[in-house]
């Protein structure tokens, strides 16, 4: 009988330091995650820290856990924001190499004494007296134990949004976890929907970088782990830096019943410190305009040097936007 101390469900950031902790702590640990070569996968924009979010990497880091020393082994390119004012407002923000992370983390849990990791997809759970028994697999496997953690993300009943399309998905390329979903839901748990946007992908190959404002990182280059090494961080890499006008806001607002946020389609809440472009142009280009503002400065899009547009989370088909 395979019985566990905990069963970590998902391998996302929260689920691996979930499960490399209680390995730590010498508890028996299973994780569970559809597929072991996407465990650390940076889904959407590859950034690590920023407003509102880098206390959060430090505090993570200083209780021993993973995200940060995975992203001074990863780290392209480090600034510190806010950086003229008082350090209770400053911010590290760090952009990653995707793989580099991903390798990072996956080697860091395949050194973790008693962790143990198993590809599936758990679609049950048994519970008895209001108490955690086992899991079940979509396989049927019933893997028995008194505590299991949820670090599902956008796996739990996720729905992808394409401008008006949708589709059933954690991510692109991989199903969700309708079942468990469905399980939660009847237990009279109170449920809710968040929201989270991925920044367009653009081959670097086909953007003229000469059009565009370098960005280098800060120098000297920090380190975003308390116990990290300068020797550990790979080559430091440029971000660019363009800007959209008001020609790129009308072309928004024109397209805005194409948006599913504004169309009703998305009803869960966004992150607070990563709005759409949408929800920029709607908050700040409409006031600007309104008030006749010459001076209006426009949201800034900083184009990293591999494939990702940064700054700019669209819920827009994004033909619609390059128009």
């Amino acid at each position: 009988m395979d019985k566990y101390d905990v069963i970590v469900i998902g391998g996302g950031h929260a689920g691996v330091e979930a499960a490399e902790v209680c390995s730590r702590f010498g508890i028996k640990t299973l994780l569970i995650t559809q597929d072991k070569s996407k465990i650390g996968e940076m889904s959407c924009n590859p950034a690590i820290g920023g407003i509102g979010k880098s206390h959060l990497a430090k505090e993570v880091d200083a209780l021993g856990g993973l995200m940060a020393r995975a992203t001074d082994k990863a780290g392209i390119h480090y600034r510190v924001l806010n950086s003229t004012k008082g350090q209770a407002v400053r911010a590290t923000r760090v952009q990653t190499d995707r793989d580099l992370y991903k390798a990072a983390i996956q080697d860091f849990l395949s050194s973790s004494p008693n962790l143990t990791i198993k590809e599936g997809s758990v679609v049950d759970l048994d519970i008895k007296n209001s108490t955690i028994k086992s899991v079940i697999t979509e396989k049927g496997e019933k893997i028995f134990s008194n505590s299991v953690i949820l670090t599902t993300g956008t796996f739990l009943g996720g729905v992808m949004h394409t401008g008006l399309e949708q589709s059933s998905g954690g991510r692109i390329g991989d199903p969700s976890s309708d079942k468990l979903a469905q399980k939660l839901r009847g237990l009279n748990l109170k449920v809710g929907r968040l929201k989270t946007g991925t920044p367009p992908r653009l081959s670097k190959h086909s953007i003229d970088w000469s059009l565009l404002s370098p960005q280098p990182g800060d120098t000297p280059t920090p380190l975003l782990s308390y116990t990290s090494q300068a020797s550990e961080r790979p080559e430091q890499l440029n971000c660019y830096m363009t800007r959209t006008n008001q020609k790129t806001h009308q072309v928004i607002l024109n397209h805005l019943d194409e948006s599913p946020m504004y169309s009703g389609l998305i009803e869960g809440v966004g992150p607070r410190y990563c709005p759409s472009i949408e929800d920029k142009v709607m908050r700040f280009f409409k006031f600007f305009f309104a008030t006749k503002k010459k001076n209006f400065k426009s949201p800034t899009s900083n184009i990293f040097s591999s494939e990702f547009i940064l700054s700019i989370i669209i819920g827009l088909i994004f033909i619609s936007f390059i128009q």
